[in-house]
């Protein structure tokens, strides 16, 4: 049985071809998922060990609570000062302490515009501490130049310079907090920081001028200290320890450090890979139906072979091994191949993620024990469940039965169970579905019964596309008759022949794309419903934003601005009220009346007052709470958080321009994370608009930080993420597509091996090699719409169903069909069948009409 394996695999190498690419590209992304998430992980780690190269303790900041500022001087105030360095210097053991400051700073490029605004989280400061022995930062290296000394001078990261345009002896524009700052660039360093090469940016300064801008003089954010040969970092650390004050400082030994980082790394790393792996999976899922479809068509292309083995002695169980056997040989192959196309996947990815701004490190690929074995295993256990069942059913025939026959019908029986049980598991799945669609909490248990429910009802719709193969294969049969005549009639009843063979090659098709259209109607949807509600209300013509936050003198700066009618200055902080967490914007009644249409369902904005706010409905039922109810509240972050008697004098509808509750600039301020405006609306006078963002970066100095968006770029901002996500989502489930297409190839490539008798027919009674053409990419288009009408109207009705569960959380949603994307996925389909019937139809026409006839 194992030599029959053998001749078998290499008798229908041809045959096999497909089958093992599909197995090779779902092994090749599983391969290059493990080892480009080994690969990152290990760049990491080297990154880290390299910035903390030297450090045998750490000394970070707890900023003291409650001394933040003084009300007349700006910075951070810090348990690190100088003192505590110097005391630091002085045990036993101690090499170097490396005093660092660290803060955010925005650099505008030589053409004065913002650089990396849009990633500026990432935009780094620090002081550039030099050594008394050599005069270096060993943090820094410095590729040209020097490093700054004086306070009007900086250097910055290699990357930030090429990007910014820059050059030594330069003159830098740049912010940290506010107004534009400028000095003399005077050297550019390298770094690892992965936050720079993500994109991000890095400015240097010198010690003094970095405290005078992010913190108080003589005060740290973070001590590095380094030991002496032979000092032990454990007790070196306890020592520190024993000089810090009783709160307001941390230290932690350098291998704790390390360890901390790499889990961290590890984690991070950890879910990038699990996400991979999921539209692996998937594509791993649709491959299964190729294989099981191969499978079964040569089986019964082989079932008079089958029956002789039967007939001479052979068991169903060694009838079931020897094709197992089979499949474990392909499997091996495809997975060895796929294992080592992965390499060059994940050689790969890191260059095109580092062209879409990811800042991945350098370094060289990570190749595990443990990323080969899970491909081998992955790839021979899909190929070889995947072939069980057609094996099963190969030893189940009678041998008389299939020596009286090559094309083996499947029982009634069997077809009647399969859609009795398939009619059922698809009105489980419509139930919860249409439950879902009931459900408006939103939660996580909400999202987990919409995911059981989508699961259910996919694969009921697979049990019951045999069923569903004959009404909808013969109304589009009916098109292509009409329009191609006998080709077209032909196409349609070799498709309707084997229902299971066009459900199974159909459903590999209608899995990738039930995915792609649930994913593209929620994604459209909720861009439209974000597009709507960011400026839904909004009278404003501008929003004046800093990402530190809006200085009140700049802020209140706007308002006299030639061509600004009116401003109204928002500021937010953190609110508690009866257990429900929301946000409190701080504005003016009169001002904000002028800027923004809120409607009030109860109460009004002018009794909002201390001790008096209005609320969103939202928050209004979430908390339990009505106009005039009375509550106890917590107003602000954790460590000032303060409870306050709060009455409630109105009630009004969602509002993007405030949040959950309103109250005055008196009252919320005090709890905003610093004493700066979130954002400052303007509205222009009457055909002033055109051109105001101009005159106001002019009246606010032009800074580097300061945005000052018009409507459709606070639109744009808003909702400008989803559609890039769409985009990357698409790009990762094109595995699944791809591999649903070969098994279309596939299927019409056996498909003709298996009628090559019947073509031999058709070619003497009068078709020619174009009508056989015609006829085979027909029934391939047939196929592929088959598939598509199920996908799309599958995926739709899960994201219509879903649609409430993001209502919870988004109140303007309302699901969207995206008309011309729908459109878009059913031409594509149209083409999947069109170009995968190429070689099969070529293959078809050139068969010899008399070979053909005698063939077997």
């Amino acid at each position: 049985m194992l030599r029959t394996a053998l001749r078998n695999v290499f008798a229908h190498k041809a045959r096999l071809a497909m089958t093992t690419l599909a197995v090779m590209l779902g092994v090749a992304f599983v391969s290059g998922t493990l080892v480009f998430g080994d690969t990152v992980a290990q760049a990491f780690r080297d990154a880290s060990s390299r910035n903390l190269q030297g450090v045998a303790v750490s000394v970070t900041a707890e900023y003291v609570p409650g001394d933040d500022r003084d009300e007349d001087e700006e910075g951070r105030r810090t348990a690190l000062t100088s003192d505590l360095a110097d005391e630091i210097r002085a045990l036993p053991g101690v090499a170097s302490v490396h005093p660092t400051v660290n803060g955010s700073a925005t650099l505008a490029d030589k053409d004065g515009n913002p650089l990396n605004v849009e990633y500026s989280w990432q935009n780094l400061a620090t002081n550039y501490a030099a050594d008394e022995a050599d005069g270096q930062d060993s943090r820094f290296p410095i590729t040209a130049g020097r490093g700054p000394a004086a306070e009007d001078e900086i250097a910055l990261a290699d990357r930030t310079a090429d990007e910014s345009g820059y050059r030594i002896g330069d003159t830098v524009r740049f912010a940290t907090d506010g107004p534009a700052l400028e000095k003399t660039l005077v050297g550019t360093v390298s770094t690892d920081d992965p936050r720079v090469n993500a994109g991000g940016s890095l400015v240097l300064f010198d010690t003094p001028t970095a405290q005078q801008l992010f913190l108080h003089d003589g005060q740290f954010d973070e001590l590095l200290v380094s030991s002496t040969p032979g000092t032990d970092e454990e007790t070196l650390t306890a020592e520190i320890r024993d000089l810090l004050p009783a709160e307001g400082a941390e230290a932690t030994s350098g291998a704790q450090l390390a360890e901390d980082q790499a889990r961290q790394i590890t984690e991070a790393t950890r879910a990038m890979t699990q996400m991979l792996l999921i539209f692996a999976g998937i594509a791993l899922f649709v491959g299964v139906f190729i294989i099981a479809n191969t499978f079964s068509m040569l089986i019964a292309q082989r079932s008079r072979e089958v029956a002789l083995m039967r007939a001479v002695g052979a068991t169903r169980r060694q009838v079931v091994r020897s094709v197992l056997v089979e499949a474990t040989l392909l499997g091996l192959v495809a997975s060895v191949a796929g294992f080592a196309i992965g390499l060059g996947i994940a050689t790969g990815m890191r260059p095109l993620l580092n062209a879409g701004g990811a800042g991945l490190p350098d370094g060289s690929l990570v190749v595990s024990t443990g990323a080969l074995l899970w491909s081998l295993v992955v790839g021979v256990g899909v190929t070889v469940f995947a072939a069980w069942l057609p094996a099963r059913k190969a030893a189940k025939i009678p041998p008389v039965e299939a020596l009286s026959t090559v094309d083996q019908a499947p029982p009634a029986r069997s077809m009647t169970i399969r859609n009795g049980l398939g009619g059922a598991v698809t009105g489980v799945g419509v139930l919860v579905m249409l439950n879902v669609h009931r459900l408006d909490s939103g939660d996580e248990g909400d999202f987990m019964i919409a995911m059981f429910g989508s699961v259910i009802l996919l694969i009921g719709v697979i049990m019951l596309a045999p069923l569903l193969s004959r009404p909808l294969v013969s109304l589009a049969g009916w098109f292509t008759t009409r329009l191609f005549g006998a080709n077209g009639k032909l196409a349609t009843e070799n498709a309707l022949r084997n229902p299971r063979r066009t459900a199974a090659t159909a459903s590999a098709l209608m899995i990738g794309l039930t995915l792609i259209t649930g994913l593209s109607v929620a994604g459209t949807s909720t861009e439209k419903a974000i597009e709507k509600g960011a400026v839904e209300g909004l009278t404003a013509d501008y929003k004046v934003s800093i990402r530190e936050g809006l200085d009140t003198e700049l802020g209140d700066r706007v308002e006299n601005v030639p061509g600004v009618a009116d401003t109204a200055a928002l500021v937010t902080a953190p609110l508690d009220l009866n257990g429900e967490f929301a946000t409190i914007t701080g504005a003016d009644p009169a001002q904000l009346r002028n800027v923004a249409d809120v409607t009030y369902t109860s109460g009004s904005p002018d009794a909002v007052g201390p001790g008096r706010v209005a609320i969103s409905e939202d928050l209004a039922e979430r908390a339990g709470l009505s106009h005039g109810d009375t509550v106890d509240a917590e107003l602000g972050g954790d460590s000032d958080a303060q409870e306050q008697r709060l009455t409630i004098v109105g009630v009004y509808q969602e509002n993007r321009a405030i949040d959950g509750a309103l109250g005055t600039l008196d009252q919320v301020m005090p709890h905003s994370s610093s004493d700066t405006y979130d954002s400052v609306y303007v509205k222009a006078e009457s055909g002033q608009a055109a051109g105001l963002d101009l005159d106001i970066r002019q009246a606010l100095d032009n800074s580097p930080l300061l945005q000052v968006q018009t409507r459709e770029e606070i639109t744009q901002e808003e909702a400008g993420g989803i559609a890039d996500l769409l985009n990357m989502i698409y790009g990762l489930l094109g595995m699944s597509v791809l591999i649903a297409v070969l098994g279309v190839v596939n299927t019409l490539a056996m498909s003709v091996f298996e009628r090559t008798r019947e073509i031999g027919l058709l070619r003497a009674i009068g078709l020619d090699r174009t009508d056989i053409r015609q006829m085979v990419r027909l029934e391939s288009v047939v196929i592929c719409l088959f598939g598509a009408v199920l996908g799309i109207g599958l995926g739709t009705f899960i994201a219509w169903a879903s649609g409430n569960l993001t209502k919870s959380s988004l109140a303007t949603y309302e699901t969207v069909l995206p008309w011309v994307s729908l459109r878009l996925f059913l031409l594509t389909a149209l083409a999947i069948g069109v170009l995968a019937a190429i070689w099969p139809a070529r293959r078809a026409a050139r068969l010899n009409m008399l070979q053909s006839i005698n063939a077997q």
